[in-house]
């Protein structure tokens, strides 16, 4: 469990009828709760441009929104009512424009696993 954000909060209603707690906070604070709650490095800025990959709509930084639920303060996006989309489903518009798109050889060759193989499981 994590400690609770310190901000007043209003009740957040999905489609389905869950009900969370989003907290209520304002302009001058939001740069400090997204350094706070961004688990990546760099944190972005609030005039940054994102995609919710769930819903494939963009949005800006600032407009993001702090949830409380399960004993977590949870990151998300606007958007999160229509699809559920986290922290971890923001992708950076200027991603593929800067060349850092996702390669899936990157890391592994074809040979770097044997799937043909009839052994057990190697993992």
């Amino acid at each position: 469990m994590e400690e609770k954000l310190p901000y007043s909060t209003r009740p957040l209603i999905f489609p389905n009828g869950l009900i969370v707690e989003e907290f209520i906070i304002p302009d001058e604070d939001r740069a400090l709760v997204l350094e706070q709650l961004y688990p990546f490095s760099p944190v972005p800025k609030l005039t940054d441009q994102m995609i919710d990959i769930h819903v494939d709509r963009i949005f800006t930084v600032k407009d993001f929104r702090v949830t409380w639920e399960n004993g977590m303060n949870y990151l998300v996006s606007p958007y999160y009512l229509e699809g559920g989309g986290t922290v971890i489903d923001w992708m950076d518009l200027n991603t593929e424009a800067d060349g850092e798109d996702w390669d899936d050889n990157e890391f592994f060759e074809d040979d770097d696993l044997d799937l043909d193989s009839k052994d057990e499981n190697p993992f």
